[in-house]
């Protein structure tokens, strides 16, 4: 494990009970850039410590990279020789310019990039049985939250998010939107983008980032921001006969005609972080396709931080 942060921890937390649950025995490893004590959460699961990346050993089956998006790129770089398989946490990088095929892949391993939200019930179904089945003439996705409400006893100003050094900004932090915007309609024809600081919340990364998106035969909108008081995230969804709300918060989707609600569907509760880490070890025991390898992910990176 390459970074021990909220990210990183809940990582190690559903790893474990995965393996365990898989009846697959497991070694984990730290490499850390400093000396603090760990919390028990971490503790209990790492068995050896490492302050230098020249230290790790080069026989490991997977490293996960969850350090700041400004460290991903140098970190891949350097652990490539060291391991057969790399889980990287979203997003891939912190900008546009890298040079990734000069990076020494290897061929046959996983080169996997967190894309939680994919692995949630409710967007698997409005892909299969929405956007494959109604022809949809625009969409809108909103992804809204307080920063300083995410994390309880925590000074927002000093998490990665509140910092565009370390890649963090809510074009970069919320890729989320995009990643799965583009698995559910492809790649855009056209990208409009403004993003700024807008409120005053103490920090210097964008706080507020809207995009809008032409396809062949629709229009998409995506709303991203750090200053919402009332948290949501959902996909509104537009047809010739409907409109389709897919709430991500509530696992719910409502369906209306004519202004009347006419239908609701539950998808109950819906741990999508274990499944992506469900799915992340079948790829590695080949019963699955990686849906997100480096490559997709600096595609979608780039239409994320399309300029204005």
């Amino acid at each position: 494990m390459i970074g021990l942060g909220s990210i990183g921890k809940r990582h190690i937390e559903n790893l474990v009970k995965v393996l365990k649950e898989s009846s697959i025995t497991y070694h984990i490893d730290a490499l850390r850039s400093n000396h603090t004590e760990l919390d028990n959460v971490c503790a209990k699961h790492i068995m050896h410590q490492y302050y230098d990346i020249n230290e790790i050993p080069n026989d490991y089956d997977v490293i996960f990279i969850t350090n700041p998006t400004s460290l991903h790129y140098e970190t891949i770089k350097n652990v490539l020789e060291k391991t057969k398989h790399i889980f990287i946490e979203k997003p891939v990088f912190d900008k546009v310019g890298y040079n990734i095929s000069s990076l020494h892949w290897k061929p046959g391993n996983i080169y996997y990039v967190a894309c939680p939200l994919r692995h949630k019930r409710i967007l698997k179904y409005v892909k299969e049985e929405i956007v494959n089945k109604e022809n949809i003439i625009s969409a809108r996705i909103i992804s809204t939250s307080y920063l300083p409400s995410w994390r309880r006893n925590v000074d927002y100003r000093e998490v990665y998010s509140a910092k565009r050094s370390l890649g963090g900004g809510v074009s970069l932090d919320l890729i989320h939107e995009w990643d799965y915007a583009i698995d559910l309609f492809g790649i855009p024809d056209k990208v409009y983008h403004m993003s700024a600081h807008m409120s005053k919340l103490e920090i210097d990364s964008d706080d507020v980032s809207v995009y809008m998106a032409k396809y062949k035969n629709m229009f998409l909108e995506i709303h991203l921001d750090y200053i919402g008081h009332k948290t949501e995230r959902q996909i509104q969804l537009f047809t010739d006969n409907k409109r389709i709300d897919a709430d991500l918060i509530k696992n719910m989707i409502y369906e209306y005609e004519g202004n009347k609600l006419i239908g609701t569907y539950d998808f109950g509760r819906d741990d999508f972080y274990i499944n992506e880490m469900e799915y992340f070890i079948d790829c590695i025991n080949g019963k699955c396709i990686n849906i997100n390898t480096v490559e997709n992910a600096y595609k979608t990176l780039k239409i994320a931080l399309t300029e204005e």
